[in-house]
């Protein structure tokens, strides 16, 4: 080869300027030597329009495998993004995507530096047409932005929506059974009204809350005030939780109603007993004096504790002394709990009550024949009120009422309080049993003695009994010696502790004449006899004239 001239390799390249035309591109790119001319402009309008993700590039230079992959991209990623949603499209989505363009626009740029664009394109209006579709990409980027911001609107309203559902569905229904929908609830307005004041659904949050505390509320506004008390605590509690600034003035409103619910019911159920908890916390009132001491009605609590003490002090001389008497015993316990010491100081003037009821309580339950309730009450009463002047009464009612759970016409009346005047026979009772005897006696005087047992003495049959019973020579049996008024009287004999008490004691009664001494013997049978193996003589005789 001369020197100067030049090897040449692939075709003469011409001018798109042409007038006849662009020629047809060639197949492939040159496969040496430097790019063709426009080589430059013709790839960034390749990798521009590539950038759109309509796959044009490729398109433009009649690759169509490689732009049907661009469209297979595109069309994935619309599958994955419309509808638009509130958590927009997964990120895992949107990389893939990106690196699909990116890599389309690097493959377009190269393959368009050795290869002509085809048909009657020229790579400057390429170029211009690239950067305006762009605008496509980004504009839909725009309006998908729009579409998913009105799917976030939607789905918070949703929200709201399903917060007010729970409401209405706890509404109507005791608090404690609808709990967990009212924190449902408000777990919602929280969140809504916190972390997306600005939205639509978080504007409408103050009114829901209103909705809210007006539902939680509904037992307050019925004058339920018993059942107010615990949704009202629960509405003190909310700003806890919920930033003062949106409740506005619901923040401080349940006080003022607890205040008032709880005096309400703390005063109607002072005393009933349905609270069994209230004797150690002192109940609705005891709270009202804990929790709002400066309210209006806390000062009220005093005077109306007064009011039902004095109510049942009243009710104990009438007709039910016994429940007036464990309504005052209650009020005072749960009066003593309440923690104003102001307040607690008063239950002395129950205890007052309490002592005057008891009495009285027994002295009804004897009455009514209720015997055994009568003895129980009274005997408590003479043990626990040592200086009060009706002790020893007490004691003398609950001898009679025991005599007559195994006499009856021994609580035909109520043993006298007064003993009688005029003289006084003797009665004398001896023990003729291996075991000690306790004696009770009611009638004009009431009262208890005790015999030893006669140690060398023995249990008699039934028929030797009446016949042999203190009557050995030269034995000396244990004995005491009674002076008693002229009247009636009944006798209870108690041989014995445990499963031989109820066997070998028994009741009897006499009838004390004046002038006259009288004796008895009381002894035990192997067998019990019809009559309760009694020796008392049959009547009971004088033994001596006085």
């Amino acid at each position: 080869m001369a020197a100067g001239d030049h090897q040449r390799f692939g075709p003469e390249p011409e001018s798109w300027q042409s007038p006849g035309g662009p020629p047809a591109p060639p197949a492939e790119p040159p496969a040496v030597g430097p790019p063709p001319p426009g080589a430059a402009l013709r790839s960034v309008a390749v990798a521009l329009l590539n950038l759109t993700g309509l796959g044009l590039g490729y398109a433009l230079m009649r690759r169509w495998s490689r732009a049907a992959l661009c469209w297979a991209a595109t069309g994935a990623l619309l599958l994955a993004a419309l509808p638009a949603e509130a958590d927009g499209v997964p990120a895992g989505v949107v990389v893939s995507f990106l690196v699909v363009l990116v890599l389309a626009a690097a493959d377009g740029a190269w393959t368009a530096r050795r290869s002509a664009v085809g048909g009657s394109w020229r790579p400057l209006v390429a170029a211009v047409l690239g950067v305006v579709l762009l605008g496509i990409p980004v504009g839909g980027v725009a309006a998908y932005g729009s579409e998913q911001d009105a799917a976030v609107e939607q789905m918070l309203l949703d929200r709201l929506e399903k917060g007010d559902r729970a409401v209405a569905a706890a509404s109507g229904r005791p608090f404690a059974n609808g709990r967990l929908e009212y924190r449902t609830a408000l777990d919602v307005y929280r969140e809504l009204g916190v972390e997306h004041a600005g939205s639509r659904a978080g504007k409408l949050v103050p009114s829901r809350l209103k909705a809210y505390y007006e539902a939680v509320s509904a037992p307050y506004r019925a004058k339920d005030h018993c059942e107010a008390v615990e949704p009202l605590t629960h509405l003190r509690t909310v700003p806890d939780s919920v930033d003062a600034k949106l409740l506005g003035t619901l923040a401080g409103w349940p006080d003022g109603p607890l205040a008032e619910s709880l005096y309400a019911c703390g005063v109607s159920k002072l005393g009933d007993g349905s609270d069994a908890s209230a004797e150690s916390d002192g109940g609705e009132l005891g709270e009202l004096l804990r929790t709002l001491p400066a309210s209006a009605q806390a000062g009220k609590v005093g005077p109306a504790v007064i009011g039902k003490m004095d109510e049942q002090t009243e009710a104990v001389r009438g007709d039910e002394p016994c429940a007036a008497t464990e309504v005052l015993r209650r009020i005072g316990a749960t009066v003593a709990a309440m923690p104003d010491k102001a307040v607690s100081v008063l239950s002395a003037r129950a205890d007052d009550g309490v002592e005057d009821g008891v009495y009285a309580c027994g002295v009804d339950e004897f009455k009514e024949k209720k015997f055994p309730e009568a003895r129980k009450t009274l005997t408590g009463f003479a043990d626990t009120y040592e200086k009060d002047g009706r002790r020893q009464h007490a004691r003398d009612i609950a001898i009679a009422a025991e005599i007559a759970e195994d006499r009856p016409s021994a609580g035909k009346r109520l043993p006298p309080r007064k003993k009688p005047g005029g003289p006084r026979m003797e009665f004398v009772i001896s023990n003729d049993a291996p075991n000690a005897v306790e004696i009770l006696y009611t009638g004009p005087v009431s009262g208890t003695v005790e015999l030893k047992g006669c140690g060398s003495c023995e249990r008699y049959s039934p028929s030797s009994g009446p016949d042999l019973a203190c009557r050995a020579s030269g034995r000396t049996y244990p004995k005491v010696r009674l002076q008693l008024p002229a009247g009636d009287y009944h006798f209870l004999y108690k041989h014995g502790t445990g499963a031989s008490a109820d066997v070998d004691s028994y009741a009897s009664g006499a009838s004390v004449q004046p002038g006259y001494t009288y004796t008895s013997c009381t002894y035990v049978t192997t067998e019990r006899d019809p009559f309760g193996g009694l020796d008392l003589p049959d009547p009971v005789g004088p033994a001596s004239a006085g």
